[in-house]
């Protein structure tokens, strides 16, 4: 499906960007690629396949929740460039 410029601006107009005339011409030829895709997916039989919402059926394993004697505070901070006390020492990122 080829998109025209015209609908590739009505696009960038709609999530706020601005475009040059090449960005314009690139963007066309991609979204067209995309709409191609999509036009092939749309020509497959899906009809008895169940919907999901994950590509496999498989959980993920989980370990068993064992409770664990917590890392020395000093051996946590052995290669903390700087500490205060048993914490890590940060910069400020507030004024």
């Amino acid at each position: 499906m080829k998109l025209t410029v015209e609908e590739v601006r009505h696009v960038a107009a709609l999530a706020r960007l601005a475009l040059t005339p090449e960005e314009e011409e690139l963007y066309r030829g991609q979204l067209s690629a995309i709409l191609d895709a999509i036009e092939q997916l749309k020509s497959l039989n899906t009809e008895n396949i169940e919907p999901t919402s994950h590509a496999t059926a498989a959980d993920a394993p989980l370990r068993e929740d064992v409770v664990q004697p917590c890392l020395d505070p000093d051996k946590a901070l052995a290669n903390a460039p700087a500490k205060v006390g048993t914490s890590f020492a940060v910069p400020s990122i507030l004024e």
